[in-house]
């Protein structure tokens, strides 16, 4: 089985592929101070507990916007899976042509998100990544990654509010009933959900617009995307394990 890591700055999620079907989903949080140790048998642990037997996994590949852990998460990896992994970076067969201008500086996740996007929804297409921070990109119908946009993730922008204005509560983030809220709370999330469904649409609109791709497809994943696809007609599909799914179609690209 192939073990995908999609490691991001607030959690690190991995996915279970026998052949192409995703037989087990797991998530932690990532975690600046992990020995090589801790990750290994924390892996095993997830692993091990949804009932897969260790010795099945085989590979690995690591899509990471978190250098800082990397070493001891590879380092657990080898010790504890016996198998050296595949790191998503500059140089690694994807299938894209990167037009951008520093090609290095485009995140891991950017492009695996981008690989299934395209391999599995056709192009011209724009991907968005509901995350810490939400990404829209977009790749033509030659699979060449155009460009990009890098906003403020909606927690993000949630944890700014309530962080920076003292009488303002950390609420949870979900539609109100109404946007004509009547008290503190229900104002909050509507700014935040409202707002932030306003903001991808004028990003959507505005891409389309300016590269001339009037009709690209829009694919979303992340998790609180799933609460603006369904309020929007203008994002097509919300697909919650495309990063995994991006990941498995990079290493079939570049298995030994």
């Amino acid at each position: 089985m192939l073990l995908v890591m999609d490691v991001g700055n607030t959690n690190i999620t991995l996915g279970l592929f026998r052949e192409k079907e995703l037989v087990g989903q797991f998530r932690m949080t990532t975690n600046m101070d992990r020995t090589s140790d801790e990750y290994g048998i924390f892996i095993c642990d997830l692993i091990e507990h949804k009932g897969f037997e260790l010795e099945r996994v085989t590979d690995v590949i690591i899509a990471s916007v978190v250098p800082g852990i990397m070493h001891s998460l590879t380092s657990g990896i080898i010790k504890y899976l016996h198998t050296t992994p595949i790191i998503v970076s500059a140089g690694i067969k994807t299938g894209l042509r990167i037009l951008a201008e520093n090609p290095k500086q485009l995140g891991a996740d950017k492009i695996v998100d981008a690989v299934a996007a395209y391999q599995l929804y056709g192009g011209p297409v724009i991907v968005i990544d509901f995350g810490t921070a939400t990404t829209f990109d977009l790749i033509n119908d030659k699979a060449d990654f155009l460009a990009g946009v890098i906003a403020p993730g909606i927690r993000t922008s949630a944890k700014a509010l309530w962080g920076g204005a003292a009488m303002l509560p950390e609420i949870e983030i979900r539609k109100p009933a109404s946007i004509l809220a009547k008290e503190t709370i229900s104002s909050m999330q509507a700014g935040l959900v409202y707002g932030y469904i306003g903001q991808t649409e004028y990003i959507i609109r505005k891409m389309k617009e300016e590269s001339g791709y009037l009709n690209a497809k829009v694919v979303a994943t992340g998790g609180l995307g799933k609460i603006i696809a369904k309020e929007t007609e203008l994002i097509d599909v919300y697909d919650p394990i495309l990063t995994l799914s991006g990941l498995r179609l990079v290493f079939e690209k570049n298995k030994r």
